[in-house]
């Protein structure tokens, strides 16, 4: 066979090629602006060309900390075109985190959002590597800055060349991306993706039984793009010529519906925070959401009510996947199989919930000490993955030895598999309660607690606890309507049925809000912080 390398600038020269007309719906600070697959090809190029003549060779890290929009879509490929590599920066972590990732990386270059200036200012002292900034505006004139040198990006642009060549000398097994994960504990941890990995993944995302993303399609990544490559939809809809939406800076769920709405979005991806959001919005107005055939789902696990109101409410399918910034990060993804789709409504729910089925080019097992576990939805244990768009160690950091072992990626996630192979998370190891010696899981308690109609968000925490080393506690926002209408003992009472009484939660404590992570999730980091000597004072 011709040994002809998979590139990530490939993607994009195909959709210049054959979808030149195919359409980019942008919003930024000041509006919506639309291109087409041609500009943005144009566009891109002379970016790749501006990287040259500021010095940017192969192999150096150009960092992004943006929105999503056009000027980031556009850094995506130019950046691996040159040979460089992409590193989106997650803008929502701290101000330490975010100098501490830049020279990690050692990233010579910054391309910063107009709005996002403060935030790299207030580090600017602390990097050691960046020798330009690169400043994305539609203004004519550039924000006052105190960074320096400071570059517009625009005006880059503007003097590239259109025809500008991508480099040709590149093996696939090349870095062409890297992100850091979102450091639950410690320092981030770098993860760096080959022009192969994200190619083979870009193949996933458009199997039949994954997203089946096509050029058919109008995809809208809400996930960040500076989040897992906003799950490589930025990738994989280019090769594919799908029309795309980004949703910009700040963007609301009465924005993504009205864009639904009036784009006719097919695809869209995000945490299942934003999704509870978007179902308030539909509950509140009168949007029409009839092209879409997927709302797809990660980041942490979705509640069942959730998935219940998209498929049975609004008969939005709801794509239920699983994977980390470790795996490119498509890893499972929840679909019925042929001979399951006349089972009754709630056999079908019980198997959306789940994390699903492991996507083709994958390898799987669970294990619980040395030995796997058996699959029949019961037994727990760590699940392990290894496949050709999954990393094999963390960039210069010692951690590896601990997550990569004989070929496998230990993702420190508790998972079961079912007679069918569908895995279901339980939780993360550090997220399990442990009281008097068993096992419990918040997502059990958590997806049981969302299916009560009061009740907007949940999250279950272990708190320890004198007699028993730990005990569950519910965190718990109300839907506006049943705030001062629903007490603890009525919640207790609805999830008591589904479970042995140890397992019920101690205490449930309502709260305005829920502290999450820079990516969406509950941050039960800092609930467990709060929370630890709940019951020692009591």
């Amino acid at each position: 066979m011709m040994q002809v390398p998979l590139t990530v600038g490939s993607l994009l020269e195909r959709a210049e090629k054959f979808f030149p007309k195919k359409e980019i719906v942008s919003r930024t600070l000041s509006g919506i602006s639309r291109f087409t697959y041609k500009e943005i090809g144009q566009r891109t190029r002379k970016l790749a060309c501006a990287l040259e003549r500021l010095g940017i060779q192969k192999g150096d890290r150009v960092g992004t900390l943006a929105w999503n929009h056009h000027r980031h879509l556009e850094i995506y490929f130019a950046a691996p075109g040159i040979g460089a590599v992409l590193h989106t920066i997650n803008l929502r972590l701290s101000p330490e985190h975010i100098s501490y990732i830049i020279n990690h990386a050692e990233d010579q270059v910054l391309f910063v959002d107009e709005d996002i200036l403060p935030l790299v200012e207030a580090v600017k002292d602390h990097l050691k590597t960046v020798k330009a900034f690169i400043i994305m505006t539609d203004k004519d004139k550039l924000p006052s800055t105190t960074l320096e040198p400071v570059y517009s990006y625009e005006r880059l642009i503007e003097a590239g060349d259109p025809t500008h060549s991508f480099i040709q000398d590149i093996d696939e097994n090349d870095p062409a991306g890297m992100c850091y994960t979102s450091a639950t504990t410690g320092n981030p941890k770098g993860v760096v993706y080959s022009h192969r990995g994200i190619v083979l993944h870009s193949f996933a995302l458009g199997l039949a039984d994954t997203t089946a993303l096509s050029e058919k399609d109008t995809s809208m990544a809400v996930v960040p793009m500076f989040h897992v490559n906003a799950w490589g939809l930025p990738f994989a809809a280019t090769w594919f010529g799908a029309k795309q939406v980004f949703p910009g800076p700040m963007f609301t769920p009465k924005l993504l519906a009205q864009f639904i709405q009036e784009e006719k979005v097919t695809v869209t991806a995000g945490v299942p925070t934003i999704w509870l959001g978007l179902l308030k919005e539909l509950e509140q107005g009168n949007y029409d959401t009839s092209s879409l055939r997927g709302v797809l789902c990660g980041g942490s696990a979705a509640p069942k009510a959730m998935i219940q109101a998209f498929e049975q409410k609004y008969n939005i399918p709801f794509l239920h996947a699983y994977g980390m910034t470790e795996t490119t990060p498509l890893a499972t993804i929840s679909t019925l199989k042929s001979y399951q789709k006349d089972l009754e409504q709630e056999e079908i729910l019980t198997i959306r919930s789940k994390q699903g089925l492991l996507v083709p080019g994958l390898d799987m097992k669970v294990i619980a000490g040395d030995n796997e576990v058996q699959w029949n939805g019961k037994e727990m244990g760590e699940l392990l993955i290894r496949g050709p768009w999954i990393a094999n160690e963390y960039y210069k950091d010692d951690r590896t030895s601990e997550a990569f072992k004989d070929g496998w990626l230990y993702t420190g996630d508790v998972a079961t598999v079912d007679e069918e192979g569908n895995i279901k998370l339980v939780d993360r190891t550090k997220d399990l309660v442990k009281s008097g010696g068993e096992w419990i899981s918040s997502v059990d308690l958590e997806n049981a607690l969302m299916a009560h109609e009061a009740v907007f968000e949940a999250t279950v925490v272990g708190v320890p606890h004198p007699r028993w080393q730990e005990r569950p506690v519910a965190c718990i926002v109300l839907k506006d309507a049943f705030k001062e209408k629903v007490n603890k003992q009525e919640l207790l009472d609805f999830i008591a049925p589904q479970f042995a009484k140890w397992w019920l939660p101690d205490e449930i404590i309502f709260m305005d809000d829920i502290p999450k992570t820079s990516v969406g999730k509950f941050l039960k980091r800092e609930l467990r912080s709060r929370l630890k000597d709940y019951f020692i004072e009591a």
